[in-house]
């Protein structure tokens, strides 16, 4: 694809050390394989619309960093930001800043009942009841789960368990179970869910503590992108590859090789390309005056995508090559 000449020119200016600030921001919730598709989405729309957008990710996971990155957003008049909240109910006020200063678009995970424009991600409690179905196929006969997620205060985080476990247990929405329950119904038993703050070696742990704790567990579930390959791990490292079932969300390579191998029964891929794609679309429209591309109900719903071993080589070549093409558009 050969570049529009705004954004031929956004590139050589790069390319020459000029440091003028980008006029919109794409603000992660952490540091994650993950975010880094998205961000060749970013690249991809930034030369199609010959606009710079500026990627920031919180180093850290914290909620106090995410809001130092937007507020010092805020304060170089950046005019448009597109954020994964890491806990929009505490974070309900900056986001309302933010939207009296700038165009803001929520992305990832939403922050319902503030003034952001629209949301771009799946429906994460369809998406949640679509790794159930991934969980139902490797344990037909039920058994035993312990599910593992980052944290529960993110929107989509609540969604996207909760459609697991109602799923699994034949129910439809009627509210969120207690991360400490332990939960029973068509067979299944839902041990356990640990959260580790988006810390590594926490998810690494409570995959190994799992396994000590509950010797007769048949199935883990990781709801956040690093979460099954450290199940993976942990479950080879007992000697348990083929007894413990691993059910993902994301496309992690590891996780995808996991798949390939037989040793991970499939993921659902969120496909966050599109995130970064279709958040410097929309805001780049909107800088200038174009409301007509804000979806209907003010969501625009990214298909999930299930793999499992049969279509994950085709899955993980066109991931690369959609990756390889951002890449590109970055140099």
């Amino acid at each position: 694809m050969s570049l529009r000449p705004e954004a031929l020119a956004l590139f050589l200016l790069a390319g020459c050390g000029a440091h003028e600030p980008a006029p919109i921001a794409f603000v992660t919730n952490g540091v994650d394989p993950f975010w880094t598709i998205a961000a060749a989405g970013v690249a991809a729309a930034e030369a199609e619309f010959g606009i710079r957008c500026d990627v920031r990710e919180p180093e850290g996971n914290t909620i106090n960093e995410q809001q130092e990155i937007v507020e010092d957003l805020l304060s170089r008049h950046v005019e448009g930001i597109a954020i994964s909240p890491i806990d929009a109910e505490n974070e309900a006020s900056l986001i309302d800043e933010a939207c009296a200063k700038a165009k803001v678009i929520t992305h990832d995970s939403d922050a319902p009942g503030t003034q952001r424009l629209c949301f771009i991600g799946v429906d994460n409690y369809a998406a949640g009841r679509l790794c159930g179905q991934l969980v139902a196929e490797a344990l037909p006969d039920g058994g035993s789960i312990v599910i593992f997620i980052g944290r529960l205060e993110q929107d989509n985080s609540k969604k996207r368990r909760q459609g697991v476990i109602d799923e699994l247990l034949g129910r439809e929405f009627a509210g969120y179970d207690s991360a400490d329950a332990e939960l029973e119904g068509n067979g299944y038993t839902i041990l356990d869910t640990r959260t580790d703050q988006f810390d590594q070696n926490k998810a690494k742990a409570n995959a190994e503590d799992a396994i000590a704790l509950y010797p007769d567990l048949d199935c883990m579930v990781g709801l956040f992108a690093y979460n099954a390959p450290n199940c993976l791990e942990a479950v080879a490292a007992a000697g348990k590859l083929g007894q413990i079932r691993i059910v993902s969300f994301d496309e992690q390579d590891a996780t995808l090789q996991g798949i390939q191998d037989g040793h991970i029964h499939g993921t659902v891929s969120q496909n966050p390309f599109e995130y970064g794609y279709h958040s410097v679309r929309i805001l780049k429209a909107l800088l200038d005056g174009d409301e007509s591309v804000l979806p209907e109900d003010a969501v625009l719903e990214i298909e999930p995508t299930v793999v499992r071993q049969a279509d994950v080589a085709q899955f993980w070549g066109e991931l690369r090559a959609r990756m390889e093409s951002g890449r590109a558009k970055e140099r």
